[in-house]
């Protein structure tokens, strides 16, 4: 099951900004009010050389038993399966209605497949795609640049975006609520946040998902050993009140079926859940 959220934050009398945020969950947010040099997130010289523009000795990134690290190909499923969810549509956030997109951060971009999609339909555009390792193509599109650095740091972007986007981060943060503080100081006036995501646990229309199934005990141990290292698998169940803690007004969270395998009768289902249970 995934979830859609979008948040708006009001400017006070006070200069407030002001942003919106989506979760699928998807999560959305605005902002409004004017930037402070505090939002713009000024880079420090002993700061800078954590980012990195992804180059011939980055490549270099290391193995794990024969697999490169965040390698996962399956990721470009993932982007399938949610645009699928979505109607053919990348995101749910009302950019662009009203203002030219300077600069778009994917967050946690992986395989690089949606930071790509967008950089194609939105030429204009300067796209930015972060993660931890280089596993992206190098034919990209002239608005496109991918960048090595971890999320979780303190963010030195010396500039701010018009939408952040961020997609299957569960467990790949630790500190949401610090994530979506950075996000919100990142985004420029009238700019907009986008969280899209999986839920925990594992969940029947009809309530006749028996606890000793397979199915059930997996999800239990699952979200039991991410509680254990600090990465719940639960944490999309929090982003609408994250987002509303760290100043985001307006949210709105939408939640989407994945069927778990292809029983469904409706085209729509069937479809997904062909592509779920791959």
């Amino acid at each position: 099951m995934t979830t859609d959220t979008e948040a708006e934050k009001q400017a006070g009398d006070d200069a407030a900004d002001l942003k919106n945020a989506v979760t699928p969950s998807v999560t959305e947010a605005e902002r409004h009010a004017p930037t402070t040099d505090e939002s713009a997130l000024q880079a420090e010289d002993d700061a800078a050389s954590s980012t990195a523009s992804i180059n011939s000795s980055i490549m270099a990134y290391r193995t794990e038993n024969g697999r490169t690290y965040h390698a996962f190909r399956e990721s470009n499923l993932q982007h399938h399966l949610f645009t699928l969810t979505l109607g053919g549509k990348l995101f749910l956030s009302p950019i662009g209605d009203t203002k030219h997109l300077s600069r778009v951060l994917d967050a946690g971009t992986g395989t690089g497949v949606w930071a790509i999609d967008f950089a194609d339909a939105h030429p204009e555009t300067e796209v930015i795609g972060i993660d931890l390792s280089p596993i992206q193509p190098n034919f990209l599109p002239t608005n496109l640049q991918f960048q090595v650095d971890d999320l979780e740091d303190e963010w030195t972007f010396s500039y701010n975006f018009d939408f952040i986007f961020a997609r299957m981060m569960t467990g790949s943060i630790g500190d949401f609520p610090k994530f979506f503080a950075q996000s919100f100081n990142a985004l420029s006036p009238g700019g907009w946040v986008e969280c899209q995501d999986i839920t925990f646990p594992a969940q029947c229309d009809d309530d006749t998902l028996k606890k000793d199934s397979y199915i059930e005990q997996w999800s239990s141990l699952m979200i039991e050993a991410t509680n254990k290292f600090g990465r719940t698998a639960e944490s999309a169940k929090f982003y609408k009140q994250q987002m509303i803690d760290a100043g985001f007004v307006n949210v709105t969270e939408v939640v989407y079926k994945w069927p778990s395998n292809k029983w469904p009768a409706d085209p729509y289902y069937k479809e997904l859940g062909m592509v779920f249970c791959h």
